[in-house]
């Protein structure tokens, strides 16, 4: 080897490690500041027991939309606006109750269900349904049945999450095309209700709620959640060979789509302000609870990256954004939002980070791009290892809030906690505050940071 490509090789190896030194220590500058003098576990304690459930269209969800833009302001953002976007306005009104009674020859036997109504769901009305249940355990099933086996009946989608999948996400992908399409499909062939086991990982009391899609082709009938504890027993009823009636009034109404906002805090870049990198969780959520894990925890982590941020003076070469969507959880309307503003200004967007799966001990991100930006990002995992991040994880597509990015350019990341407990709580009455760790919260916080700002730094070409 030439004694000049030698000495070449050595001042480049110099230099890079030079520059993985001082990242290094940047990140835990980030850090520092977060652990010690973090907002995002005050915020959220703010955001859950000050304001609470934040259904879109709600009273709540105002509420949370002033929260952010003060929020925003605090952490030093130099811009914090408003941006309208139209969502769907679906009213839970008053609590459901349901119940079931079990026939067997001349005895009977009547117990009460813990259910909830799906999102989008229509209501019963004050009288309610009835019906005697049939139970299917997937789409094959319903179809065997068809008109003949379902109509006049409430059907009862059995298809529980599949406790191989180490992931959680994935049994959860996996099972939540029942609720969003099972009722439709139900309703082709006549039936008067469904009942769909609840996405669980656990055997519990707790209803979880979630969404459902009719469409425009089938009629809409009445769809609820039953917990996965009734679940297990009403299955265990109906393999006996035991008559079973069901029925459950609920209160639901969907009203007119409705104005509200996506909240947008900015740090405008020092060298290339036109590329933009966003980071957001969404402010919506189910009105069971107070939405702490789903998804305030994402919303409080993207505010402290701008904290951060500004706190260590950092100064990024690209603009970074931190917005707190409206509309997740029933209809992405702030998503669409945002990824219509983007195209209308012809904006520049690289880099779209969501955290949408629970404020859990950070493992790694889920990251929707090439070859060639995903092996730079994957060069930086070294430097998040100290904070919980081993790994990035390649996918197909991204969370939902930032999904719509990829059509104009970005590479997508969602911060991916350990999963192991979210569907314990996930859309039911026990994702509160208290179920937060503060120092979980903030690890995640801090690893968006870092990446954040590594991407805002050097780009991702």
């Amino acid at each position: 080897m030439k004694p000049g490509l030698l000495l070449s090789m050595v001042l480049s190896l110099s230099i890079h490690a030079g520059a993985f030194n001082d990242d290094s220590l940047t990140i835990r500058s980030i850090a520092n500041e977060v652990f010690t003098s973090g907002s995002a576990y005050r915020n959220l304690e703010y955001l859950c027991k000050h304001i609470g459930p934040r259904l879109s269209g709600s009273a709540n969800a105002g509420k949370a939309v002033a929260w952010g833009m003060k929020a925003m302001k605090e952490a030093g953002a130099d811009t914090v606006y408003l941006q309208p976007c139209m969502v769907m306005h679906w009213v839970h009104g008053s609590k459901e109750s349901g119940w079931m009674v079990m026939k067997n020859g001349s005895d009977s036997k009547k117990f009460a269900l813990q259910l909830t109504a799906l999102g989008n769901s229509v209501g019963t009305g004050p009288q309610g349904i009835s019906g005697p249940v049939v139970e299917v355990k997937n789409f094959d099933e319903l179809d065997k049945l068809g008109e003949a086996g379902v109509k006049g009946k409430i059907v009862f989608l059995n298809y529980p999450m599949n406790p191989l999948f180490v992931s959680t996400f994935d049994a959860y992908e996996d099972a939540a095309k029942y609720r969003v399409r099972g009722p439709a499909k139900a309703a082709k062939y006549g039936a008067v209700g469904v009942m769909v086991r609840s996405l669980a990982s656990n055997e519990d009391t707790h209803p979880h709620a979630g969404v459902t899609f009719y469409g425009n082709t089938s009629p809409k009938i009445p769809a609820v959640a039953i917990s996965t504890y009734d679940a297990n027993r009403l299955s265990s009823y109906l393999s006996q060979g035991s008559e079973v009636v069901a029925g459950f009034i609920t209160n639901c109404v969907m009203e007119k789509d409705t104005l509200s906002y996506n909240v947008i805090g900015e740090i405008r870049g020092s060298e290339k302000p036109e590329e933009i990198i966003t980071v957001g969780g969404h402010l919506d959520s189910w009105d069971l609870a107070e939405g702490a894990q789903d998804d305030g925890a994402g919303c409080v982590q993207s505010i402290e990256v701008l904290r951060v941020i500004k706190q260590n003076r950092l100064n990024p070469k690209r603009t970074i954004r931190a917005v707190l969507f409206m509309n997740e959880e029933n209809g992405a309307g702030g998503a669409k939002a945002y990824y219509d503003s983007a195209v209308s200004k012809k904006e520049k967007h690289i880099f779209a980070l969501e955290s949408d799966a629970g404020g859990y001990t950070p493992r790694g991100f889920r990251i929707t791009a090439g070859e060639k930006p995903f092996a730079r990002l994957e060069k930086w995992v070294p430097l998040l290892k100290p904070y919980g991040v081993y790994y990035l994880r390649k996918t197909t597509e991204g969370d939902v809030d930032v999904s719509f990015l990829e059509k104009a350019g970005a590479v997508l990341a969602g911060l991916e906690p350990d999963s192991q407990r979210y569907f314990d709580m996930h859309h039911s009455e026990t994702d509160v505050f208290e179920g937060v760790s503060k120092r979980e919260l903030e690890l995640g916080a801090i690893n968006m940071a870092a990446l954040v700002w590594l991407v805002s730094n050097y780009g991702l070409n």
